[in-house]
């Protein structure tokens, strides 16, 4: 398998943008702690290795007990997370994998009963942007662990 290209450094404009993306998206108005949890869950249906790895040693920094951390591939049926949780939950899994008839006006009735319209929005824009890194990762074949040190992921001690 032949090394693919770096592309931060290809188009680093884009990416900074990305990264500014993500940035704003994360200082929004839903808890850190439930966009982890989405970074996860989307992560895991895009088969993101790279994003994986990253957002589950986050997860551990952040306090995440480990137990949520396994759980999440089966929310639905885990009694571990909150209704809000849920919410946010079904939502990324909605948007990430669009069916021909879109979202539901049910998932949309759960999202809302949840969260505020301005919640639903910054939500939204994190549920893009990490698709969009999962996308960036998966097309050049990100080697899990590789950024460790430069996102200070090495104190997860998960290596």
């Amino acid at each position: 398998m032949s090394q693919r290209i770096n592309f931060a450094s290809q188009s680093p404009e884009l990416f900074k943008k990305l990264i500014d993306l993500g940035g704003a998206a994360k200082a929004g108005t839903v808890e850190q702690r439930t966009l982890t949890l989405i970074d996860i869950r989307v992560s895991q249906l895009n088969g993101c290795a790279f994003c994986l790895d990253m957002h589950v040693k986050e997860a551990k920094i952040q306090g995440e007990r480990d137990l949520r951390v396994h759980h999440v591939a089966i929310w639905r049926e885990s009694p571990l997370f909150e209704p809000r949780e849920r919410a946010a939950l079904a939502w990324a899994e909605a948007l990430t994998q669009i069916g021909p008839d879109g979202v539901s006006d049910e998932t949309y009735a759960h999202v809302r009963g949840q969260f505020s319209e301005k919640e639903i929005t910054d939500l939204t824009y994190a549920v893009m942007t990490i698709n969009a890194w999962n996308r960036l990762n998966i097309a050049f074949r990100a080697v899990p662990g590789s950024a460790d040190r430069m996102f200070g992921l090495d104190k997860a001690q998960l290596a």
